[in-house]
């Protein structure tokens, strides 16, 4: 029998804590050891039984989440999972965290805590569980039956975007797909960081809640050689540019003529995600076919395996994210499963598979 995910808690909202360890201890395979107030208290109780998974808050007295975060990375990597405030700043502070080595990132608004946190449990437990899995080595150095803890339906890709069969005209230009989850944001900078001007045009979802894409976008182009742009409907997906998926809206690739652009959407939550990579890799397999790269990287759960698949009938090289690199070996590891997969590689090599995909592109035009 699998032990309970021991969970403590950091936040000095009295109001937060106490609902949060209320929805928590619903799920049987969680067990809250601890709230603290800030992180002077935390050390003191971790001093007496170290957690599994930390869900700390950004901004506290004595001490702030992020100062707390790096002392941890640094002394003894543990998952944390960050509760951030709804807002601009709480976005680029959370992209301040997930580059010291938060896990993953949950949003909590302003005002409606309480109720918000109870809608919420679902997706909270998830990164928790998710959080637990984390092979921290790859971090950056540095049941219920309660109708609240309900998980949304899984629809399938087929709640967005219709399956369409059929091969697929494809255009001149290449494009890069893509798809993450948990970790996801340190193996995108690793990935992104590494890219010229000149690569080809890249697409992706990373699992983030609204409001959170736009900073991490920001934060990506800042320290980028690529243009870096949280996606808008009619967006070019050009040559040394990428773009990310909105949090709340699915993003879908399209064509016209010989040029690709995004068309964003709302809809149903495609295997309890908005944005989903199996939606986009679906529209991928549609609009590029044997033009388009998909890759697969570290996550929990099995969004995008299908949809990889897709692209893969399709003619589509397709990678997936190997174990010894991944945060959470999850998503890659479903896509394999179900043959997905071209090869693995590990997260070193994704880089030069997309220049690789550049450089035939010019090969090929220098022939035509």
């Amino acid at each position: 029998m699998n032990a309970k995910i021991k969970v403590l808690l950091v936040d000095d909202s009295a109001v937060v804590r106490q609902v949060l360890q209320q929805v928590l201890e619903r799920d049987k395979n969680i067990e809250v050891i601890g709230a603290a107030a800030d992180p002077i208290f935390a050390q003191s109780r971790m001093s007496k039984q170290w957690p599994d998974v930390i869900v700390l808050d950004v901004e506290m007295p004595r001490m702030d989440g992020i100062t707390f975060l790096k002392k941890l990375m640094a002394e003894r990597p543990t998952p944390v999972v960050m509760c951030s405030t709804l807002t601009s700043k709480g976005a680029q502070t959370s992209m301040k965290a997930l580059a010291a080595g938060a896990v993953a990132v949950v949003a909590k608004p302003a005002v409606g805590v309480k109720e918000y946190l109870e809608s919420a449990a679902g997706e909270l437990i998830m990164e928790i569980k998710a959080a637990a899995k984390a092979n921290m080595r790859n971090m950056p150095a540095a049941t219920a039956s309660a109708q609240s803890m309900a998980l949304p339906a899984k629809f399938s890709a087929d709640a967005v975007i219709p399956l369409r069969t059929g091969g697929v005209i494809a255009g001149a230009n290449k494009i890069a797909a893509l798809g993450t989850s948990t970790g996801g944001t340190q193996a995108l900078e690793y990935v992104l960081t590494r890219l010229p001007r000149n690569c080809p045009g890249i697409v992706i979802v990373q699992h983030m809640p609204e409001k959170f894409t736009a900073a991490f976008a920001e934060r990506l182009n800042s320290i980028c050689e690529l243009e870096i742009l949280e996606a808008e409907s009619g967006l070019q997906v050009a040559p040394g540019r990428a773009l990310i998926a909105p949090g709340g809206k699915h993003m879908l690739l399209r064509r016209s003529g010989a040029q690709y652009f995004v068309e964003i959407m709302s809809g149903p939550p495609v295997n309890r995600h908005r944005p989903s990579v199996d939606v986009l890799f679906r529209s991928v397999a549609q609009a590029a076919g044997r033009n388009a790269l998909g890759v697969i990287m570290t996550g929990m759960g099995d969004d995008g395996a299908k949809g990889l698949l897709e692209m893969r009938n399709a003619g589509a090289l397709t990678i997936g994210q190997d174990e010894r690199s991944c945060i959470v070996y999850g998503m890659p590891k479903e896509a394999a499963k179900i043959g997905a997969v071209t090869r693995e590689i590990s997260l070193e090599r994704i880089p030069q598979c997309v220049l690789d995909m550049g450089a035939s592109l010019t090969a090929n035009a220098q022939r035509s």
